[in-house]
């Protein structure tokens, strides 16, 4: 295959040191068997002399000559090997990117971990409210991001994803690609889980029977899509283990196009996510809130945009996907990707919970609108008399208010006639979902009610 053919590019960049150190009779003993053929075609044909080390490095013509020979004669274990040796006597530092990678992995995942540690703890000691199907859904999201850290950390970056893979040795290459199996089906499920997530949160908060009815279609579209994807991943080879022993070109099998898997996820995955955008936008020009909490709540909305903008930076990533020989370098950006989304959307889907905890301290970030209304009216007059204005932010100041309307004796500056009075209190429930449903019964105006005056 032609990307093999590069991996085999600097073969003979070692010759100068391999003719200066070996004292035997063929100076080419230091190559595999198979390469020495070729190295020794190249030096004949005269492009480069054998101890002009710059001309063995950087000649493309010498360089393009043995590279093709070798991919032809030599198996692919071999290949990378020689290159790897060609590449350090040339002064080639090898790259390595696993420290990054290691470091986003564990900053993200205990970020994701700690939000949801305080939804549950909030919920569950603070609030005491019931748990519901999204809280479930995050839960398990979480869950399995564990084993996918645990394999960053003790799997993949250990058998050296984020290097080059002709320094790696054959064992490793194969133990890089199994582990890399196990993160590619556990990626599909936190996805799925993670979407699921965020339509049942949408279920809790739009009670509607029309919006219920489209969220719980997407809601069983996204569980057969991604359950069938899971099964797809897991099963793409035949055998299965051919995923990770395919790469020397020493083993039989067959697998699917894994270039074709994986862009047919990522295309229906954003489109599910745009999906799940318009819902709760569509919904919002509905609800009856003050423009201070609708704006917020918008924005918070909105949040969700980034875990798309994620998925679609990381479609970049899966440019080269199974169609590179080297794969421990080009698998490294789809890992770092992968995490940052489904950690990202992890974080965004307990911004609800964080906000109301945020509006516990700062009651002004709330944006709610406070008001009581009262008039008095003359029955012979028709008069309007005075018009009160007061808050009731509490359930203890709602049952007070209560109190002055159901004996208005006491206060001594109320006029004769007769009175009506509507309070209410405006408060953001403990339930972070609930105060985004409309409220109807606080935007329909007051029932006036005629009661005779009372002696004094």
């Amino acid at each position: 295959m032609p990307s093999l053919l590069n991996t085999v590019l600097f073969l003979v960049a070692a010759l100068p040191a391999a003719l200066a150190q070996t004292s035997t009779d063929n100076p080419l003993a230091i190559f595999p068997e198979c390469a020495q053929p070729c190295v020794g075609n190249a030096l004949s044909a005269g492009l480069c002399d054998p101890t002009d080390k710059v001309c063995t490095c950087t000649d493309p013509v010498f360089q393009q000559n043995v590279s093709v020979c070798v991919a032809m004669s030599c198996q692919i274990p071999d290949s990378l090997s020689m290159r790897n040796t060609s590449l350090a006597n040339c002064g080639v530092v090898p790259r390595d990117r696993a420290a990054e990678l290691i470091n986003v992995t564990v900053s993200m995942a205990v970020l994701s971990g700690l939000f949801v540690l305080i939804r549950f703890v909030y919920k569950i000691f603070y609030a005491q409210m019931d748990l519901g199907l999204d809280d479930w859904m995050v839960l398990a999201t979480v869950v399995f991001i564990v084993p996918s850290a645990a394999i960053t950390l003790h799997g993949t970056t250990p058998n050296g994803l984020g290097r080059d893979i002709w320094t790696l040795q054959p064992v490793q290459i194969t133990h890089l690609l199994m582990f890399f199996y196990n993160m590619a089906y556990l990626y599909f499920i936190q996805c799925t889980l993670l979407k699921l997530s965020i339509i049942a949160f949408y279920m809790r908060i739009f009670p509607a029977q029309g919006v219920q009815r489209v969220l719980w279609g997407t809601f069983i579209f996204t569980a057969i899509w991604g359950i069938t994807f899971v099964f797809t991943t897991i099963f793409q080879c035949k055998p299965i283990n051919y995923f990770w022993t395919k790469w020397d070109g020493l083993h039989e099998g067959h697998c699917a196009d894994a270039n074709a898997i994986t862009w047919v996820h990522a295309a229906l995955s954003i489109t599910l996510d745009f999906w799940s955008l318009l819902i709760p936008m569509w919904q919002l020009r509905k609800l009856h809130l003050h423009w201070k909490k609708k704006i917020p709540v918008a924005l918070m909305f909105c949040l969700g945009t980034f875990i798309t903008v994620v998925s679609i930076i990381r479609l970049q990533s899966l440019i080269h996907f199974a169609a590179t020989s080297n794969v421990s370098w080009e698998f490294y950006d789809i890992s770092l990707w992968s995490t940052i989304e489904i950690c990202v959307g992890i974080i965004t889907i307990c911004l609800p919970t964080l906000r109301i905890i945020l509006v516990k301290f700062f009651p002004a970030l709330s944006g709610s609108s406070y008001g009581s209304k009262g008039a008095y009216y003359n029955q012979r007059s028709g008069g309007s008399g005075v018009v009160r204005s007061g808050i009731s932010r509490s359930r203890h100041e709602a049952s007070v208010a209560a109190a002055n309307r159901t004996h208005p004796e006491n206060d001594a500056d109320s006029p004769t006639g007769i009175r009506f009075q509507k309070s209410f209190a405006v408060q953001y429930s403990d339930n972070d979902e609930t105060s985004l449903v409309a409220m109807n019964d606080l935007e329909q105006p007051p029932k006036k009610t005629w009661q005779p005056n009372r002696a004094r």
